[in-house]
């Protein structure tokens, strides 16, 4: 199935009109609620998406084999974890930019669609160099375990991220007395951006470092392109409720990243050990990666509970 996917136009385009009418669904729901969301729909829709993510795990059950269904598995649990983290960032956006909530959705929007053109490329990319150049491998696994080193060492604060937001917001050329909906204006002779303009310029930035970091640990897991780009546009369809939920979930997933450090490490050490003993199935990876992704789950909620017990 691989070669299949890989090299038939068919699935490809299927892919791409499925992610299209999806992101076309998502932003006139949006778009009737005046950008607006409750608590409760973005949970609801959250769960939507997951199913929705779920429903394409059974298309390739049906349609192609395990072995590709359980890579694609792995990855959007991958992706879909690490995405929670990622979305955090967008809100240190928002509000350093003071972005009003009626143009967050937009602004959402464009960042998605931005985001998967650069997971393509980064993907296109990263496997064509995996596959003509093995030794690339250990470079990634390398990159995935000081990621996750990284990530431990900062688990409990948002310091990098927050630093990134505050260099971007004072260097950008930004306008505050500007039209709503515009992006771009001209004063002066000068082109400034407006405050959506710098929070989507900004968010831009972060979707490419995001891909840097989020890429190399998917293609660890499979080098089918086919497969790696839609575990990563699924975990993407979902960011925009997501992010009405994130505030609540990163407060109370205390060892998320704990988690996601450790899942990076294994990603790394997995890519390596598969370059030298063979490689490593997702009958074997899948469950190592819901493990992990569960004991931090369950042990952030057993944490959350003693504090409100207390």
């Amino acid at each position: 199935m691989p070669d299949l996917l890989s090299s038939s136009t068919g699935p490809w385009v299927g892919l791409v009109l499925a992610i299209a009418v999806l992101l076309a669904i998502d932003l006139f729901v949006a778009r009737g609620r005046n950008g607006e969301m409750t608590l409760r729909f973005a949970t609801v829709a959250s769960i939507v998406w997951v199913g929705v993510s779920f429903a394409f795990f059974g298309v390739l059950l049906a349609f192609g084999d395990s072995e590709d269904a359980g890579a694609y598995l792995a990855g959007y649990l991958v992706e879909k974890s690490l995405s929670l983290d990622n979305v955090f960032v967008f809100l240190l956006v928002f509000t350093a930019f003071q972005v009003p909530m009626a143009e967050r959705h937009r602004l959402l929007t464009y960042g998605i669609v931005g985001a998967l053109v650069l997971r393509l490329v980064f993907i296109l990319v990263g496997a064509a160099a995996l596959s003509t150049f093995s030794w690339l491998n250990y470079v990634f696994a390398a990159f995935l375990v000081y990621t996750g080193y990284k990530m431990f060492k900062h688990r409990n604060d948002h310091e990098g991220e927050q630093q990134l937001v505050d260099k971007l917001s004072a260097r950008l050329p930004i306008t505050e007395d500007a039209p709503d909906g515009k992006l771009v204006v001209r004063r002066d002779g000068k082109t400034l951006l407006t405050v959506g303009g710098a929070a989507l310029a900004a968010i831009a930035v972060v979707d490419l470092i995001f891909a840097i970091d989020s890429v190399p640990a998917i293609l660890a897991i499979t080098t089918d392109s086919f497969i790696v780009f839609a575990a990563n546009a699924f975990a993407l369809l979902g960011l925009r409720p997501l992010f009405f939920l994130v505030a609540d979930l990163v407060e109370r997933l205390y060892y998320l990243k704990t988690a996601l450090a450790a899942l990076l490490v294994f990603i790394g050490a997995k890519m390596a050990i598969a370059q030298i003993a063979g490689k490593i199935g997702p009958e074997i990876s899948l469950p190592i990666i819901a493990a992990i992704l569960g004991i931090g789950v369950i042990a952030s909620l057993v944490r959350d509970r003693r504090m409100v017990a207390a």
